[in-house]
């Protein structure tokens, strides 16, 4: 996957997200795809709920959440490429800005195929930066060009 970074966040916290995302929205180009990236708690979903103005629910269970111009996907339990066949996500992404797939970058050249050609696409990483204090967070935002992966 050919990255190129275009803002990072250091030392952040859950509290900095709502200007955040606002920097995220003022830098895409939509439609856009964003990966949520980051380990286990990073606070993928957390991100998410500020994406959307706090409507965001988990979709671990139903993995894809659609809400008012946005759709929020979780594609841990994923567990082939197989399964993305299934997830219909032309029609999920009709008439929609923003498609957030968390840990979706493992089957980032499989979704380029299920995803409209006028997207654009983008990756969130989290990085928890202090063990000792996991609130802390460093944000890396790139765009990733999928002609180049």
């Amino acid at each position: 996957m050919h990255k190129k970074l275009i803002k990072e966040w250091k030392k952040a916290y859950e509290n900095d997200y709502s200007y955040i995302v606002s920097e995220i929205k003022a830098d895409v180009e939509g439609p856009s795809v964003i990966f949520l990236e980051g380990p286990l708690g990073a606070g993928k979903t957390t991100l998410a709920r500020y994406f959307s103005g706090d409507s965001v629910l988990s979709p671990t269970y139903s993995i894809i959440c659609e809400l008012d111009d946005m759709i929020h996907a979780d594609f841990y339990r994923l567990e082939s490429v197989d399964e993305i066949i299934h997830l219909d996500l032309p029609t999920y992404l009709e008439q929609k800005e923003f498609f957030l797939a968390e840990w979706g970058g493992k089957f980032f050249r499989q979704l380029v195929n299920y995803v409209p050609d006028h997207f654009f696409y983008y990756m969130l990483e989290i990085i928890i930066n202090d063990e000792n204090n996991p609130n802390i967070r460093d944000l890396k935002f790139y765009s990733i060009d999928p002609l180049l992966s």
